[in-house]
């Protein structure tokens, strides 16, 4: 089987050696425009005047286009159609495109998108939650409110209660690979885009849209991405929609890639949220009533901030039982960027919520936060530890007696956080360490140290049922080798080898034999985005499906015992080669070609209400981190850090270990050094890498120890796996709450650490818990 080995990234030599292909790559033809966007100076308000003829003008321009010059409104939206790609005459946000050039190179047309001349009637913008709030800025269906039990009276009759606040911020993408297209037009009025986008079937409906024609007119190709993180859902809309207008409209081919600051100005990032939280516990810190309230800023349109905030609704739980929760989500519009898909969508915000609320209960009771995580956690089916001799709920408030639904009725039936977190703690000798650290703490008084356990329960699949789909195809030729075509797109993250590695255990060949060609929606029709972690369980299996339906072909014609494995067929007791077998088959006349059509088991889900099985399953994982701060500036770095993370059965324990890594690193830099910032104009301030602090190779923990949790899924997904794409990025919360706990040995009260956790919040939480606030 080629499954469940380590093997190496299918393009990793072509990585490192710079010969992997990306859209900026690809040759053009001598006559290719370039095309750049002429933005927004101001945050919000009208147009007044705009004089382009300087960019009509300037060397090198072949034309230049307004709103109203567009075939249609050209929607980018991926929601609620209310992104056109030219702002006509409203302005929305500071770096809103408001006009196309295009011109005989990159360069040029950058620099002639300077020179438009454009006057406005500047109007206030509203760019914070309290701006939004205090002007009822939110959009259509907001709040939205879930609720299980009597969670006021829950908090009210409990033993203690606390209340508290914690702030988000946002994040940008990052992707090594800015944002870019390239668009050849072909005869008839056909368009073939080059697209670096995670959702190729969305550019197809887009541009298909835009010029007014059917889907089947456009094709969209993508090899490969230089990342994604969400990031390329969506924001490629607009390039790709530029680049077909201006080829419909000239003939010529045309290109466009965002320079980096212009990728920042313009770009949505992950959504910063405010949680406020009301709880009520007793004196283990056993929770009996919850009630959270999420603010989400959204920015100017809609994009996809409904389904990112229902994740945040969704994960607001975490790992732990709640027997009464309220959950009040605002969605605010305000005059920024559009807030857009980012790596956990939503359930790392909703997660962090929770976190805080669990630290908070152990400082309020004087109790390792650890000991809180485990007394309240799931109860979830006979692979976890009972705690039967934990107190029951208070009767009348808890709604469900049992310990394992969710606050939305999803019932968890292979909780493994208990033996997980077990298993972790005695392994990275938490219990010691954290003495130790105490022992440090009392014994320096400038440089303190912190240490955390957080756990990771992550719900997977696409909480818009529809979505939960995937097509394949699969050509046998008849020299015996294989291609394949899938709806996933490929960006770093090892897709393909995987899905390669399928299909190698379906006929029982070596990993040479196959070959995955570039995503198309030519070949593959009504793709998903490859996001929601379900790159590998929707694509895998549609492949899986499609190889088999080959191989038995195959099997019924060449003879009554047929084995495919170890690179040969074994036919009636006597082995060939797989090229023979291929071979008789194309001569008996026998199909070697199928398609695979995979939908995900068992979903059923009312946003609206709250109720449901959103997720086919969990995926689980727990960190610990210890870290030291200085507290004279408040610098800080990540010492250690010890995961366990559950990859089910996992394809490709290599890559799964490198999407571990990789997750907790940016989900640590979200909550420590990548801090968005915004002046008072709405202009972003952090828009380049000498302003925004992303994580360097030098900010990882000296001591990085990941190992996957073996145990297989307890769902029939591809081979027993599961997804690993976003569940590891919550591993950065244990950074955020170490460091709440160097900070809260300097002093007393609980730390109100807010996030990120830059050097000058950490030196201004220091100063708090040391006048004892």
């Amino acid at each position: 089987m080629s499954v469940a080995r380590s093997l190496p990234h299918d393009a990793a030599r072509l990585h490192v050696t710079g010969a992997a292909r990306y859209v900026d790559d690809i040759p053009v033809p001598a006559d290719c425009l370039h095309l750049a966007f002429g933005l927004s100076q101001i945050a919000c308000g009208r147009i007044t005047s705009i004089n382009l003829d300087a960019v009509r003008a300037a060397p090198g321009v072949v034309g230049v286009w307004l709103a109203n010059d567009l075939p249609s409104d050209c929607d980018c939206s991926p929601s609620v159609h209310d992104e056109p790609m030219l702002a006509g005459d409203q302005i929305s946000y500071l770096g809103q495109p408001i006009f196309l050039v295009a011109a005989t190179s990159h360069l040029a047309a950058r620099r002639a998108a300077t020179l438009g001349e454009i006057t406005y009637d500047e109007a206030p913008a509203l760019l914070t939650i309290d701006e939004a709030l205090a002007a009822s800025s939110q959009f259509d269906g907001s709040p939205r409110i879930w609720s299980k039990g009597d969670a006021n009276q829950a908090i009210a009759s409990a033993q203690h209660q606390i209340e508290g606040e914690i702030e988000m911020g946002g994040q940008e993408h990052f992707y090594l690979e800015g944002q870019a297209a390239l668009v050849m037009p072909q005869e008839n009025g056909d368009m073939v885009v080059h697209s670096s986008t995670q959702h190729p079937s969305e550019i197809q409906h887009k541009v298909a849209h835009a010029l007014h024609l059917p889907m089947h007119s456009v094709r969209v190709e993508i090899r490969r991405m230089g990342g994604g993180f969400g990031g390329k859902e969506s924001q490629g809309n607009a390039l790709a929609i530029a680049c077909a207008v201006v080829a419909a409209a000239t003939g010529q081919p045309a290109k466009m890639r965002y320079d980096r600051d212009d990728d920042f100005m313009i770009t949505g990032k992950r959504h910063d949220f405010r949680i406020s939280y009301r709880v009520g516990f007793d004196e283990t810190g056993r929770l009996t009533g919850l009630a959270f309230r999420q603010y989400t800023r959204c920015g100017w349109a809609q994009d996809l901030s409904f389904p990112v905030a229902d994740r945040a609704m969704l994960h607001a739980d975490n790992a732990y039982f709640v027997p009464a929760m309220s959950i009040e989500s605002h969605r605010l519009r305000t005059n920024t960027q559009s807030a857009t898909a980012f790596r956990g969508f939503g359930g790392p915000q909703g997660m962090l919520g929770m976190e805080r609320v669990m630290d908070h209960i152990a400082a309020e009771l004087g109790l390792d936060p650890l000991q809180v995580r485990r007394v309240n956690f799931y109860e979830g089916g006979g692979l976890s530890a009972p705690r039967s001799a934990m107190p029951s709920p208070p009767e009348g408030i808890s709604g469900p007696k049992k310990r394992n639904e969710t606050h939305y009725g999803q019932q968890i039936d292979d909780f493994d956080l208990d033996e997980m977190v077990a298993q972790l703690a005695e392994g990275c000798d938490y219990a010691a360490r954290r003495q130790r650290v105490a022992d440090w703490n009392a014994a320096n008084p400038v440089l303190k140290r912190g240490i955390a356990l957080t756990p990771v329960k992550f719900g997977i699949s696409f909480t818009l049922t529809h979505l939960n789909q995937a097509g394949a195809l699969v050509h046998v030729y008849q020299d015996g080798s294989i291609q394949l075509n899938h709806g996933g797109t490929e960006m770093g993250q090892g897709l393909f080898q995987k899905v390669a590695q399928v299909a190698a255990s379906v006929f029982g060949q070596p990993m040479e034999a196959i070959r995955i060609t570039a995503t198309d929606t030519g070949k593959v029709p009504n793709t998903s985005a490859t996001a929601a972690s379900s790159g590998s369980d929707l694509n895998g299996m549609a492949v899986k499906l499609a190889c088999e339906t080959i191989r038995s072909r195959m099997e019924a014609h060449l003879g009554d015992e047929v084995r495919f494995e170890d690179g040969v067929v074994f036919v009636d007791g006597k082995d060939i080669s797989f090229a023979e077998a291929a071979k008789r088959c194309y001569e008996g006349r026998v199909s070697l070609s199928a398609t695979g059509f995979y939908k995900t088991p068992k979903l059923s889900w009312d946003p609206i209400a709250g109720q449901g099985r959103p997720f086919f399953y969990f995926a689980y994982g727990a960190a610990c981190s210890e870290v030291v701060i200085d507290t004279l500036t408040g610098e800080n770095r990540i010492l250690r850090c010890d995961i366990l993370h559950d990859a089910g059965a996992s394809l490709n324990p290599a890559l799964d270990i490198g999407q571990v890594e990789g997750g907790f690193v940016q989900g640590a830099g979200w909550l420590t050094t990548e801090e968005l910032v915004w002046d008072a104009k709405g202009r972003l301030r952090t828009h380049a890498p000498s302003t925004y602090k992303i994580p360097a190779c030098s900010d990882r923990p000296d001591i990085f120890n990941v190992a996957l949790w073996d145990r297989a899924n307890g769902e029939e997904t591809i081979y027993r796996s599961k997804a690993v794409g976003e569940p590891p990025f919550m591993h950065g919360i244990s950074v955020l709450m170490a460091l709440s706990d160097a900070v809260a040995s300097c002093g007393s009260g609980y730390p109100d650490l807010h996030a990120p956790a830059t050097a000058e919040r950490i030196l201004g939480a220091v100063q708090k818990v040391r006048d004892g606030h």
